[in-house]
């Protein structure tokens, strides 16, 4: 069961999956124009870590034997809805999500993804793109947070990543 918390705000997990030269992965929301970092929220059992492998293996088919986990925000990063995507008839009404965002190492080869392996899936294609691609090409509200996240995570890119990235 998916909840919102006192503030309005649904707890939510950010994967930034990166490859060994920087990269990220950059998928496109199925059916629409509109490109993102997996992410999904978390159910009432749920810890953060518990939450992204499940959006990781439902968004993308990878499993935790094709990642490794390089490290992650301490505590929450939120962004507020624009009240257009807000569902007024909710209740608890959800005004923003709050998310720990994750920074994982990509260990397998491109043949793995299966974006296909829910019945809805989130995402209909994917591509790799420079570490701060994705600040400037998400959807604006999202723009603070992806810039917060990645501000954070870019430390503990391998150094090689690092390197390549600048």
């Amino acid at each position: 069961m998916r909840m919102i918390d006192p503030d309005g705000f649904r707890p939510n997990v950010g994967i930034v999956l990166a490859r060994d030269d920087g990269c990220v992965f950059w998928a496109r929301r199925a059916g629409q124009d509109g490109w993102q970092f997996p992410q999904g929220g978390m159910n009432t059992d749920e810890t953060p870590l518990e939450a992204m492998y499940r959006e990781l293996t439902e968004e993308t088919g990878l499993g935790p034997h094709h990642v490794r986990v390089l490290g992650s925000t301490p505590g929450w990063l939120r962004y507020r809805l624009p009240r257009r995507f807000r569902r007024r008839h909710q209740k608890p009404m959800c005004v923003g999500q709050k998310q720990v965002w994750f920074l994982l190492q990509f260990l397998a080869d491109d043949s793995e993804f299966r974006l296909d392996c829910v019945e809805n899936p989130e995402f209909d294609c994917y591509r790799w793109v420079d570490f701060w691609y994705p600040v400037k090409h998400v959807i604006p509200f999202k723009r603070r947070v992806y810039a917060r996240a990645l501000k954070h995570l870019e430390p503990m890119l391998p150094t090689q990543a690092r390197v390549e990235s600048d």
